[in-house]
């Protein structure tokens, strides 16, 4: 039995998908949270948010992503990065998932990835759950409903949370699994609700798809200056580094708050919504976000509740540190109704830095930049992924390792090579520790970072005095209005400087180890500004 609008040409039957019980096709928001409540997947909340945990996954998997290593993609994936599954493993992997799926009900979501009409990719996306229908239509586009008729997917993604994989049965390392055949045009998600997933999948297809057309695809936020989207900004960064926070300025235009291309014509969102942090949100700092909270059909996930008055509770990390709201674009005031932008005037990489070393803001040069991309250095948050539980230094390439089925070099050369074409400025920001490291030091303050920035994006940093960092070699502004003159020089911020000077040398050799990866396929610009 099926119900809601399709192109009768593309029912799942017609994908090989028989024996369903009742598939639910394109439900509208209010029609999901309705099916997920009587469903008991979640309760209603204030304003009609509506309120789910994942169970046992609060974060990604990572360690069971698999990428299905065909003829076609087999020179073209970066293998130390993709954990290999053999086509016949994922075969049987697909037939058993198959199986399992027969006689339940199901919901499916055909959606549009990309809001430039010339790049976007024709998403179709199935689910066990209907809450994860309902994140899923906030976080991708969504189609007019006359064009639902002609909807042909180019790529469909199975997420049965309560199917297990069989390791030796199906080549991947858990009972959780999430697998990417690039030649069937197919996904499949197994034994996880954290609905991440999802969309990280997503991202993962179109940073594979798009290189090879000339798009940067970005893991990073993005705005644009009132009434002039050529002024466009954009902020890459890992999760838990600011790019949701700090690209939500009431003063500017949000493209979007995650994944972005950045094309022939300018920069355009791969997304329709955003998917925010709610750990200690508030509706002083951050009140456009705090507000989706209690709007309708905005998913809560993981987050405690008082279960009488349904109040959250933004400070309790019990369930996890990685609590989220899933909330289409248009519930933030000055969104963007078109979801793109000019060519980046300015490119802002942040990182989270748990040494208490890096300086708040730093202008990079191009090639400084192309390092500091490859480097991709942060330090993971609690609860993003399995397994972190304080915050952790790492090196994530291109500031997004987790979702780049290419080698980092693809990327890091677009991206320069789009940074010299347009003439961008380049910024280091700090987010992470100052006065010490973590444990020591305190976060960096939110009001010094949002001044910097606006400083930076309105042309003013440019004009003031900076100084040669001389650890890093990058360029620091040396005092700033608004901004405390010590907070710009990290070394004076520790009450033990000798102790800085120990911390920045061990994050210099750090640095050094990591990039020695790179060095064999980079251009002789880029080496110049490796330190170390």
């Amino acid at each position: 039995m099926t119900h809601g609008r399709v192109n009768p040409s593309q029912t799942l039957e017609t994908q090989g998908i028989s024996g369903l019980g009742t598939v639910y096709y394109n439900f509208i928001e209010p029609a999901l949270v309705e099916a997920a409540v009587q469903r008991g997947e979640g309760r209603l909340g204030k304003g009609g948010a509506f309120l789910c945990t994942t169970g046992q996954f609060t974060g990604r998997s990572p360690k069971d992503k698999h990428v299905v290593r065909t003829p076609g993609v087999e020179n073209t994936i970066w293998w130390e990065n993709n954990a290999p599954m053999a086509p016949d493993a994922f075969d049987r992997l697909h037939a058993d998932m198959l199986e399992h799926m027969k006689g339940g009900d199901y919901f499916v979501q055909d959606l549009y990835a990309g809001a430039d009409p010339e790049h976007r990719l024709d998403v179709r996306v199935v689910t066990e759950l209907a809450w994860h229908g309902l994140f899923i239509r906030h976080l991708l586009r969504r189609p007019d409903r006359a064009e639902l008729d002609s909807f042909v997917p180019e790529f469909t993604i199975i997420n049965c949370p309560s199917f297990k994989a069989d390791p030796a049965k199906h080549g991947c390392r858990s009972e959780t699994v999430i697998a990417l055949n690039f030649e069937k045009k197919l996904i499949l998600i197994g034994n996880t609700a954290y609905a991440g997933e999802n969309k990280k999948s997503v991202f993962t297809l179109l940073n594979y798809i798009l290189p090879e057309k000339g798009v940067m695809a970005m893991h990073c936020s993005a705005n644009h200056a009132i009434g002039n989207p050529e002024d466009t900004a954009v902020f890459f960064g890992l999760s838990g580094t600011g790019k949701t926070t700090l690209s939500a300025d009431p003063s500017r235009i949000l493209i979007g708050d995650d994944e972005h291309g950045w094309s022939e014509k300018g920069t355009f969102n791969f997304e329709g919504g955003c998917y925010a942090k709610t750990i200690n949100l508030s509706a002083e700092a951050e009140p456009e976000i705090y507000g989706t909270t209690s709007k309708f059909g905005t998913v809560i996930e993981n987050m405690v509740y008082d279960p009488e008055t349904l109040e959250l509770d933004f400070d309790d990390a019990s369930l996890t540190q990685n609590m989220r709201c899933a909330y289409p674009l248009d519930y933030i005031s000055n969104a963007s109704d078109n979801g793109m932008g000019g060519h980046p005037k300015n490119v802002i990489m942040l990182t989270c830095d748990a040494f208490g070393v890096l300086p708040p803001i730093a202008r990079l040069t191009p090639a400084q930049a192309m390092y500091h991309f490859l480097s991709g250095f942060t330090s993971k948050t609690p609860g993003t992924e399995r397994g972190v539980t304080e915050p952790t230094p790492t090196f994530s390439t291109c500031f997004g390792a987790p979702f780049m089925p290419r080698r980092p070099e693809v990327y890091g050369k677009l991206l320069q090579e789009k940074i010299a074409q347009h003439g961008a400025e380049c910024w280091l920001v700090n987010t992470g520790w100052t006065g010490g490291k973590h444990g020591t030091g305190k976060r960096m303050p939110i009001k010094a970072t949002r001044a910097l920035l606006t400083a930076a994006l309105d042309g003013s940093l440019s004009k003031v005095e900076f100084r040669k960092d001389p650890n890093f070699g990058f360029e620091v502004p040396v005092s700033v209005p608004g901004v405390d003159a010590t907070l710009l020089n990290p070394r004076e911020t520790w009450a033990d400087q000798a102790a800085y000077d120990a911390q920045a040398a061990k994050l210099v050799s750090m640095f050094a180890e990591n990039f020695g990866q790179y060095v064999p396929y980079i251009d002789q610009d880029v080496k110049a500004a490796a330190i170390g």
